[in-house]
């Protein structure tokens, strides 16, 4: 006869509890692990406003607060420290192309607690979701034994973020806020009307905020997907308008970009954005280059809102139908304005993997996502040019150079006197100066090269002058 294993879940006496209320056809789950997958964010991204994993702190709230369960949180691939075994595992998944990750949560914690019938492992978020019918995804699940989960659950909705969960060293001065679920919008690069195919919107938001106002976060991030949809939009901002004026809230931000053709039919929208505290307004500008006098029209309204040029995003997404030179000819059009890009690389729906990496050739199309119409080279130069000129926005500059990028090729006196000289003059001792006016190719479309930039001997002629004295 087989000696039991001293570590056999069947031998703990939390698991013959769980069985014993199984046995009774009690479904109450007592031990609660949430798991976030090790997604290769930095560490300093934890707590990041746009990779909070607030799917599983209002799936906290409800076990804790409905159910009264013992909940916790674990980011990465560690055990449980509050208690031995868990009764229920909640795993969250993102990004369909960093579905590997969320693989290796599973097996690892399968492996650890191997029983179905004592742990149970659901599996939900962005990506189970877009996958649940892939007959691939629900074969892996029936391997691991995991139940998968699709679309938003209903019943945590309702709940306010448990966010105590967070305490890990890294605080957080902010909340999330969905004041809607869905959009009207079907892009065929986007999965949010296959997520949420039904919009739904709030009225009010007071009571979804005042909790979080209670534990000092006093800025909101709103997740809407499409915030001037909603009906109610209008009362909403005249109620943060209310809120700030009493210094209840602090700043707000949308995480994705307004509808800029709702924003041009009802341009006081802009002015009641500006009142309410609503910093960094994106904007997208997915079609064609023609497109640009709409898009500049809708930029000029927040201006006349009282938004700085250089504080106004455009969204772009690139490595998609529109090829390098159109995008290129955008990005000029947005220097021309002087506002800033967020660029959205795409990686269609159905992509599991994504190993893009800046500095290699990956020319081969195997690491990551190529559109039939780019290249390799191209992705990366195109993705070098915007953040090259969104550094030049911000910083006012004509030109981009990464010896005065870092600071540390140069003195003060030499940054100063570099910096006063004319384009051409500059170009003696920065070789790597770059104006973002001109259409910059790769020098080779079919295979992607960096080079180090060095520093010239040539001395900088350095004049220093005295501020002038105050009489």
């Amino acid at each position: 006869m087989k000696e039991k294993s001293k570590n056999a879940q069947s031998l703990r006496p939390e698991n013959a509890e769980i069985s014993k209320n199984r046995i009774k056809g009690d479904i109450l789950k007592q031990y609660i692990l949430l798991v976030e997958p090790k997604f290769p964010t930095r560490t300093k991204s934890k707590n990041h406003k746009n990779f909070l994993p607030i799917g599983l702190l209002k799936l906290a709230a409800w076990y804790k607060r409905k159910k009264k369960c013992k909940v916790e949180l674990a980011r990465g691939k560690t055990l449980p420290k509050t208690f031995k075994t868990p009764s229920r595992i909640e795993i969250t998944s993102l990004f369909t192309y960093w579905s590997e990750y969320v693989w290796d949560a599973v097996k690892f914690y399968r492996e650890n607690f191997p029983d179905p019938d004592v742990t149970e492992i659901r599996l939900g978020g962005i990506y189970a979701s877009l996958h649940y019918e892939n007959k691939e995804f629900q074969d892996r699940c029936k391997r691991y034994n995991v139940n998968p989960i699709k679309g938003v659950q209903e019943e945590a909705e309702r709940f306010f973020p448990y966010y105590e969960l967070l305490n890990n060293g890294n605080s957080i001065d902010y909340q999330i806020v969905h004041t809607s679920r869905g959009c009207h919008r079907n892009c065929s690069f986007c999965g949010t009307w296959i997520l949420e195919p039904e919009f739904k919107g709030r009225k009010k938001i007071w009571a979804k905020i005042k909790p979080g106002l209670k534990l000092g976060l006093k800025n909101l991030v709103f997740y809407d997907n499409n915030l001037f949809y909603n009906p109610h939009i209008r009362d909403i901002l005249n109620e943060l308008i209310e809120l700030k004026k009493q210094r209840k809230i602090g700043w707000s931000e949308s995480q994705s970009g307004f509808d800029g053709r709702i924003l041009t039919e009802n341009p006081d929208l802009a002015i009641l954005l500006k009142k309410a505290g609503f910093r960094y307004p994106r904007i997208a500008w997915d079609w064609d280059y023609d497109q640009w006098p709409k898009v500049e029209k809708q930029i000029q309204i927040l201006r006349d809102a009282g938004y700085n040029s250089k504080d106004i995003y455009v969204f772009m997404i690139y490595n998609w139908d529109l090829n390098f030179e159109e995008m290129e000819e955008k990005r000029i059009k947005c220097r021309e304005w002087n506002v800033q890009i967020s660029d959205c690389r795409n990686r269609p729906l159905n992509r599991l993997h994504d190993y893009y990496k800046p500095l290699c050739d990956q020319g081969n199309g195997e690491d990551y996502y190529i559109h039939p119409d780019w290249t390799d080279a191209e992705v990366k130069q195109f993705r070098k040019n915007v953040r090259r000129q969104n550094i030049c926005v911000r910083q006012n500059y004509q030109y981009h150079s990464k010896l005065l990028e870092h600071k540390k090729y140069y003195s003060k006196e030499e940054y100063v006197a570099i910096k006063s000289m004319s384009i051409e003059e500059a170009k003696k001792y920065l070789p790597d100066l770059w104006i973002p006016s001109n259409i910059t190719r790769p020098i080779n479309r079919n295979k992607w090269s960096v080079e180090k930039v060095k520093k010239p001997h040539e001395a900088i002629p350095v004049i220093l002058t005295l501020p002038p004295i105050q009489i």
